[in-house]
């Protein structure tokens, strides 16, 4: 085995180097062609079993760091890339991203987002064939054939992404998780998935939520309060228009909540 990639094995015990350090040994070694071969980018294609590892990392604090920062190098791959989105393994960011470490959190919401954004093709043939996320091993721990049986017990990504980061009770998180899905959605590479996405009842009403929440929020941050009365002849113009095609009372409620919070809003000034 040549020096570079004894090295490249050699990084994941490398946890003295600190973030930056691995980082920079891990990313150097990857674009450092060797007889105009990319040595380190072929084994970790050859190895990638490298990422369960990585990722894992996130589950010890002392090398959640190090292993964060050169996951993310690794998939810069597209292949390695697509290897974690279809891992068992990219379940658990929804997890990892609400860590009670926020350095760890923080890490995990990086790869997350990189992970869904960066190889557009990857990840909207992901998205589109794991809109209903199921795993083959739960499917075999249900020991049924029964189609309609599976579909209830599916895992949907969405559902996940919906309930436990568009729903978490941290703040930071949700504002996150809003980001990124807007970044998702509005990417054409993923126009059919938003269609998807934006057809589902239940996405607007925790949409409408989480609206409301940031509007009846008695302690808006000043940037919040900027957008939302910048914004507010737009939104109750919006809103006012905006009809469902079945009545739903809770949802009228949660429209009429949200049309007076915003109608009440007053500019701030920053002190």
């Amino acid at each position: 085995m040549c020096r570079p990639v004894r090295y490249c094995c050699g990084l994941v015990e490398m946890a003295e180097l600190g973030p930056k350090g691995c980082h920079s040994s891990c990313c150097k070694l990857q674009r450092q062609p060797v007889h105009s071969r990319f040595i380190a980018s072929e084994y970790l294609e050859a190895n990638k079993d490298l990422m369960d590892l990585l990722i894992s990392g996130y589950e010890d604090t002392d090398i959640a760091l190090h292993y964060g920062a050169m996951l993310r190098e690794c998939i810069r791959h597209q292949c390695i890339a697509r290897h974690v989105l279809e891992s068992e393994h990219m379940k658990k960011f929804f997890d990892y991203i609400q860590l009670p470490n926020f350095d760890i959190a923080a890490d995990a919401a990086a790869t997350f987002k990189e992970l869904l954004t960066r190889h557009k093709s990857t990840v909207a043939e992901f998205l589109s064939r794991n809109y209903d996320w199921i795993s083959f091993e739960e499917l075999k721990r249900k020991e049924t054939k029964n189609v309609v049986e599976i579909i209830v017990v599916a895992l949907m990504f969405f559902a996940e992404y919906n309930s436990k980061l568009l729903e978490s009770t941290n703040y930071i998180t949700r504002r996150q998780a809003i980001k990124l899905l807007g970044d998702i959605l509005l990417d054409r590479s993923n126009s059919a998935v938003m269609m998807r996405y934006v057809s589902s009842r239940d996405n607007l009403r925790i949409l409408m939520n989480l609206l409301r929440l940031f509007a009846a929020n008695q302690n808006k941050p000043l940037d919040i309060v900027g957008i939302l009365v910048a914004n507010r002849s737009k939104l109750l113009r919006f809103f006012g228009d905006f009809k469902i095609d079945k009545e739903d009372e809770q949802f009228e409620a949660d429209k009429a909540q949200v049309i007076k919070e915003i109608a009440a809003l007053e500019p701030r000034d920053r002190p």
